[in-house]
């Protein structure tokens, strides 16, 4: 499931493989996208559990109110709309493993309850007192810090110390530049099957391309890059860097480059002097020339590149033409 042969990603592997026969509580750490569902269904299916469901819960995207019938089930009547008895996701768990995704999501109540539920292995569903013993086992996953939280009183400090007996870190994808090439290609097989399309390979370009972006939004925004390069590239074979348009900012921010104290001027002053106002248009319209010419004409994508509002944008196309500086008029189409 984990693909790649990166120093860090093997780290992450070789804690998958002592965890996963083990009875012991994961707790999964790692930025957005960066295969935290995926490190726990390998930690399932290499389990003694693996023939038993593995119930995965998103804790963030359940309302706050219905959340604790959602884990530990209901009984009829337990609140308005609870016409039949249900059995939460804990006991669809029972036998195998259940992943609470975004832990650090849960109501400070909600926290309490699962304290005890991890501590005694039982629950009670909502309007009932009547004890239900389980066998299952926890991952939880985070992107929060949830030692920070705890700080804040957002998060129990006693639930943390429950979930943090096997902890496991998931690397950022900038992290593990040497996998790059080996997740693109491996996407770009996955979504041609998937689409029946041709096989598609990468140029060095491309490959090049992606290994000197930084992936704020890690595998996942991989995935969907080559996705789209994929279906964009018509009945091509092979994929080149113009096929991944990557903003740069993030790049930027990822790579420290020791700049010197004073830089070379943008402009060079004539003695003569110049207009300001025409030469400050000029500059600004270059600017966004390039950033529509590297959007193909999209706006938005344009603002993004430029770190501003798409209004804004608009506005300076507007101003600008306005202004009367020179080059194109069509610019503000």
């Amino acid at each position: 499931m984990l693909v790649g042969c990166s120093a860090a990603l093997e780290q992450a592997a070789h804690m998958i493989r002592l965890a996963a026969p083990r009875r012991s509580t994961v707790l999964i750490t790692g930025e957005t996208g960066t295969g935290k569902e995926v490190a726990a269904r390998a930690i399932h299916a290499a389990s003694g559990r693996s023939t038993k469901p593995m119930v995965a819960v998103n804790c963030g995207a359940i309302p706050s109110n219905l959340i604790e019938a959602e884990l530990f089930g209901h009984v009829r009547g337990a609140f308005t709309g609870a016409i039949q008895p249900r059995s939460g996701r804990f006991e669809e768990a029972n036998g195998g493993t259940i992943f609470l995704d975004e832990v650090g999501e849960l109501p400070l109540d909600v926290q309490a309850k699962l304290l005890r539920v991890l501590q005694e292995r039982e629950i009670q569903r909502l309007g009932s007192s009547e004890t239900i013993l389980l066998d299952f086992r926890v991952i939880a996953a985070t992107n929060c810090d949830l030692q920070d939280l705890v700080k804040k009183r957002q998060f129990r400090q006693d639930l943390y110390y429950r979930l943090n007996v096997l902890p496991l870190r998931m690397p950022a994808l900038r992290e593990r530049v040497p996998d790059i090439p080996v997740l693109a290609a491996h996407f770009v097989r996955t979504i041609c099957r998937s689409e029946d399309l041709a096989e598609k390979t990468l140029s060095e370009s491309a490959v090049d391309a992606l290994c000197s972006y930084s992936w704020p939004g890690n595998v996942r925004q991989l995935q969907h890059a080559v996705e789209m390069a994929v279906v964009l590239s018509g009945d091509r074979s092979i994929l080149t860097a113009a096929d991944f348009p990557l903003p740069n900012d993030f790049a930027q921010q990822a790579v420290h480059i020791d700049l010197p104290l004073s830089l070379p001027p943008a402009v060079q002053l004539p003695v003569t002097g110049l207009n300001f106002d025409e030469t400050v248009n000029r500059f600004e319209r270059s600017i966004l020339e390039q950033a529509l010419s590297f959007s193909s004409g999209n706006k938005a994508r344009a603002a993004e590149l430029l770190q501003m509002k798409r209004t804004t944008l608009l506005a300076k196309l507007k101003s600008l033409d306005m202004a009367g500086a020179d080059g194109p008029q069509s610019i503000c189409a």
